[in-house]
């Protein structure tokens, strides 16, 4: 996983009018769990510029007033007008304890379905895994060498060592869909 760090400040006091102080200011009131205590803390805004606009998986050294910990941004909820982060949730990574991720998925190879002139429908961006985060990829390669025109590739037909695919084997993850212009050719 890729490597990025958050700079922090415990908060004295919680709640909707404090939270909602701390945002007017450009800060995000955040809360690490998932280790032996809960820590409430706020942070500037701009240090999450990189952990949201990437689709990749990052471990998060968080430094809260010189205690580090290293964690994975487990959830974020944005304003519903103007996209501004509201609130991050970190889950603290502990040694011999599973975690579970959502993992971008990246295509590998050329198909021929496309070079026919078929179209790739990726119906899959990220894929959940659980496993120790040691184990956790940056990625999943899917290989789409061999996707003719029509054709699906599924959970199923990927293979990872050490870490458990959480999503249903049954779902799609790209698909070749024929162009409407040659449906008629191929019926």
């Amino acid at each position: 996983m890729k490597q990025h760090e958050i700079v922090g400040y415990n908060r004295a006091n919680l709640g909707k009018t404090e939270s909602k102080a701390l945002r007017i200011e450009g800060n995000v009131p955040c809360v690490l769990y998932g280790g032996k205590t809960q820590v409430h803390f706020y942070s500037p805004a701009i240090l999450f510029r990189t952990l949201l606009t990437t689709p990749d998986a990052y471990e998060v050294t968080l430094n809260i007033e010189g205690d580090e910990y290293k964690a994975i941004l487990q959830d974020a909820q944005f304003h519903p007008v103007n996209d501004q982060i509201l609130h991050a949730d970190f889950l603290e990574i502990v040694e011999g304890k599973d975690i579970k991720v959502e993992v971008p998925i990246r295509f590998s190879g050329i198909s021929p379905g496309v070079q026919q002139g078929g179209k790739l429908i990726q119906k899959m961006r990220k894929l959940k895994l659980s496993g120790p985060y040691t184990k956790i990829p940056d990625y999943v390669e899917v290989n789409i060498s061999n996707l003719e025109l029509g054709k699906t590739v599924k959970v199923s037909a990927i293979q990872l060592e050490g870490v458990e695919i959480l999503d249903s084997t049954a779902l799609p993850i790209a698909t070749i869909e024929i162009p409407r212009s040659m449906r008629g050719k191929t019926a």
